[in-house]
């Protein structure tokens, strides 16, 4: 397998885009996952254009990130200045890392009209530039700015510029096409001919978007000779942007067989995309090839019904190859295909004869002629299906809600709080809560409503399988959500994750974990208060009087369980009033 070094710009030619900015911590970050999933080089940024960059080309040296990958970007000396006097070469030095890429003027037109020198002139720049720099680091990249532009302006003279710089022992020859308008066809032709010039020298390629074709031509570079490719995780980059390495990795390791990182690393390629989005605050692109959400998902009909047969039929690569996943649509456009697929993500089992997936295409289609979508709404659509089926049991029944957004203008911030009123089993809960906007206000408001009822669905089905528990944790959040953790015998943990696992989509669990070693399961976030077996009633009754319970123990003989000191009264009162009275 040809091996082909991947040389990403994020860093620097990436946060060129607009929108597009990380802090030094984030370029870190970024250096050590760029590194750490096999990409060759990365370069960190311009050390003799800003502060930031001198900072990050400090910090990156105390990182994980092996500094054997790491390259600094600048220009060839200026005019006037020999190499020993620039202050851009010297900034390159100062970054001390093994690997500095500078860029060279091809076009004869920015030769005369930007610089206002001699053709002549460019050429001793660009070749004391390299052979000083040569002479100092372990590699040299000489990236031949607009070199597709100047090649067809000038050919016989952008030609005399790669050949300075291969003279002058520059690793590698990045043929740029900075302005992103060369077509697929005349980027190949100029190729083949630079290669007749330069030989088996070693060549890379740099794209740009303009023309929407970087990722194409950096593909078919590769195809003719190319040995690195440079571009950027998600195709950031000034104006439409660079190649987009999510596609180009992919697409040369998959369709190809060149090898760009390791085999096992692709399939945490859309981990990878995803990070560098997060840490630049900028939204996923669903429809990106490859790593998008929505890259393979199904909606038509038709197309569902296949891809149950066989995933081949409107898949190109198997999902997992790059770590996405196949997803399944509903909407109007939905056959029967889709609703049956996503009864068996839901875990319902469904006869694609059933009368309910008639009724359920039919109740859909209605729905959303009148607007109603489903696509980004599966627990409605979940809920739609369930009541067609006669599986669906509610477990309250909203009364009224309100929810309030002011500015604390003392502080400079909003905060939203959200009151509601619910009725579970004929009891009403009336509760408020606050929260990070009125979504998650209500949210909150809801869960600490039905806290003290939900808990008992879990400890209700252990005791149905005979299981008993010992000793009960929980933390309580200011939200009113709680981790939820107990223990029971070792010959009963299996059981109690089967019971757990399986009553977690009820209660809106968000995770449910198992500490073999003390035979403890942890339910993580459900917002709930504790109740155990035969405990229920006095676990019920503290928590109607808005006592918190820390820990509970039960025995045979007894069940103990442990408050906030201040509650401590109270907790005797109520309890005494609910069972001896009683």
């Amino acid at each position: 397998m040809t091996k082909v070094d991947i040389y990403d710009t994020l860093l620097r030619d990436g946060t060129q885009a607009e929108d597009v900015n990380f802090t030094v911590k984030d370029k870190v970050k970024l250096a050590e996952a760029f590194c750490d999933f096999g990409i060759r080089f990365i370069e960190g940024g311009w050390p003799g254009s800003n502060p930031r960059d001198i900072e990050f080309f400090k910090a990156i040296k105390k990182s994980s990130a092996p500094i054997d990958c790491i390259a600094a970007f600048g220009s060839t000396r200026r005019a006037k200045r020999s190499c020993e006097t620039d202050e851009n070469l010297q900034a390159l030095l100062e970054a001390e890392v093994p690997n500095l890429t500078i860029f060279g003027k091809t076009w004869d037109l920015h030769v005369r009209e930007a610089l206002k020198l001699s053709l002549d002139e460019n050429l001793d720049l660009i070749h004391s530039s390299v052979s000083y720099l040569k002479s100092k680091v372990d590699r040299v990249f000489y990236d031949a700015e607009h070199f597709f532009d100047g090649y067809k302006a000038n050919r016989e003279y952008a030609i005399k510029t790669l050949l300075a710089a291969k003279d002058a022992g520059a690793n590698c020859l990045v043929l740029c096409d900075t302005n992103g308008g060369t077509m697929p066809d005349s980027l190949v032709e100029i190729i083949e001919d630079v290669k007749k010039h330069v030989g088996d020298y070693p060549l890379g390629i740099h794209c740009h978007n303009d023309s929407d074709c970087a990722v194409a031509n950096s593909t078919l570079a590769v195809k003719h000779g190319i040995t690195q490719v440079q571009g950027t995780m998600n195709g950031y980059g000034e104006r439409c942007g660079n190649a987009n390495l999510a596609s180009v990795i992919p697409n040369l390791q998959l369709k190809y067989g060149f090898e760009c990182v390791p085999a096992e690393n692709l399939k945490r390629l859309r981990v990878l995309s995803r990070l560098v989005n997060e840490l630049g605050n900028l939204k996923h692109n669903i429809h990106q090839p490859y790593v998008g959400r929505s890259a393979f998902a199904h909606k038509g009909g038709v197309h569902v019904s296949a891809i149950m047969k066989n995933s081949r039929t409107y898949e190109h690569i198997e999902p997992e190859q790059v770590g996405n996943t196949q997803r399944v649509l509903v909407s109007d456009l939905s056959g029967k295909s889709n609703l049956i697929y996503k009864a068996k993500d839901f875990g319902l089992d469904i006869d694609s004869n059933d009368p309910a997936i008639t009724e359920v295409v039919e109740k859909l289609k209605e729905l959303e002629n009148k607007g109603f979508q489903y696509e980004g709404a599966e627990a409605s659509f979940e809920l739609l299906l369930r009541k067609a089926m006669g599986g669906f049991e509610p477990f309250f029944d909203s009364l009224n809600f309100r929810v309030i957004d002011e500015m604390r203008e003392e502080e400079g911030s909003t905060m939203a709080e959200a009151t509601v009123m619910i009725e579970v089993q004929g009891e009403t809960e009336h509760t408020a809560a606050t929260g990070n906007g009125p979504v998650n206000a209500l949210d909150n408001a809801i869960r600490k409503a039905l806290s003290r009822f939900f808990a008992a669905t879990i400890f209700t089905r252990l005791a149905k399988e005979a299981i008993n528990v010992d000793v009960i944790i929980q933390n309580v959040s200011t939200e009113g959500n709680t981790d939820l953790s107990f223990t029971v015998s070792k010959t009963d943990l299996s059981r109690s994750l089967t019971v757990c696992r399986d009553t977690a989509k009820e209660i809106g669990a968000k995770e449910v974990l198992a500490d073999e070693d003390i035979a403890k399961v942890s339910i993580v976030g459900v917002g709930m208060r504790s109740h155990a077996g035969v405990a229920a009633k006095m676990f019920e009754v503290l928590a109607a009087n808005s006592i918190n319970i820390q820990m509970i123990t039960t025995s045979e003989i007894k069940v103990s369980c442990v408050v906030d000191e201040k509650f401590a009264e109270l907790a005797v009162r109520v309890l005494h009033e609910a069972f001896v009275e009683d």
